[in-house]
Order: structure tokens, then sequence, then C-alpha cells
């Protein structure tokens, strides 16, 4: 080989290599389904510059979504947040949970557990419990009885933290017979 046809065999590798097309080729033989993949992949660049900028917005978006206000409480609501219990929770195997109102939203509720917070809605159930329910689609369920609280994930069906107690539930669980 000559001088030129190793500069126009560098050149090719060297652009075949930018594109991906080289290390592709070498790595692994052509499989017939995937000359469709291909061709589409050849379109896709002239098509991977749109989508781009609507990457680096997502994160902005995403941002601006969790600093929407949530939606204003109703009467049901604002009477379950007055019933529930605020404060500090101590709960089974030395964990515990906080609970405060949201600064931003009345009505709603502020459950802190394990350097996360999560913000819930008050609910009251026809058993007389509130139930706080997540409003950002976690799943985390705050159970709350006369005589004691319980954390679920109900998208995993499984209790996140149990036995948890207010001092409030503390002094109805005292009033409460021994069976």
């Amino acid at each position: 080989m000559n001088h030129l046809s190793h500069f126009a065999v560098a050149a090719a590798l060297t652009l075949g290599l930018a594109h991906g097309h080289v290390s592709a080729q070498a790595t692994a033989p052509a499989k017939p389904a995937a000359a469709p993949a291909a061709a589409a992949k050849a379109a896709a660049p002239a098509k991977a510059t749109k989508p781009a900028p609507a990457k680096k917005a997502a994160p902005a978006a995403a941002a601006a979504a969790g600093a929407v206000a949530l939606a204003a409480a109703s009467p049901e609501q604002l009477d379950a947040a007055e019933r529930t219990h605020f404060g500090n929770y101590i709960c089974e195997l030395d964990q515990s949970i906080d609970v405060g109102m949201n600064p931003k939203s009345p009505g709603y509720v502020d459950v802190s557990f394990k350097k996360k917070t999560y913000t819930m809605k008050p609910i009251v159930s026809s058993t007389g419990a509130v139930r706080l329910e997540e409003v950002k689609g976690g799943g985390m369920l705050l159970i709350q009885i006369a005589n004691k609280s319980m954390m679920m994930d109900s998208k995993v069906g499984q209790r996140v933290v149990d036995g948890c107690v207010h001092e409030k539930q503390r002094a109805a669980a005292a009033l409460m017979p021994k069976s």
C-alpha cells in the first residue's frame, strides 16, 4: 500500500469510529433483524439533535412541577388535619417519625422519616381513623388510630414502620381496658 491509501484507510477508520459504525461491526456480526434498526439509527442523528434541548429542559420542568402549589384543602380535609397528632412519634425498632403542618399549604401535613419528608393529605375514614396519603404519587400512607400509628408503602404493600405512638395515643392506650 502506498502512503495515500494508508491515509485513506486511517481517515475512514477515524470517521467510522467517530460515528460508532466500525466498533459495532468489529465487535459483533450484523444480524438480519438488525438491518432495520441500523436504518433507523442512520435516520436518528438528524432527530437526536432536536430532543437534546428538551432533555435539558426536563429537569427544570420537574423542579417547577415540585414547586407547584397543592390544591386548596376542602373543609373535610381541614377537619382531618385538625384531628392529626402533630409532633414526634416513637416507633418500634428505635425508629421515629415526625408529623407537622405543611408550612406552605394549609390542610396538608409533612411526615418525616429517615431523612425524607412526605407531603400528605389527611382523610378521616368511616371508622374514625385518620389516613395521611402522600400527594406526589409515591404511595406512602400513615394510618393513625386511637392507640398507635403505622406507616406503609401502599405500592409495595408493606409496612415501613409500625407501632408508632404519639403522646396523645399513649394517653388513650392507658385509658383502654386491658384484655
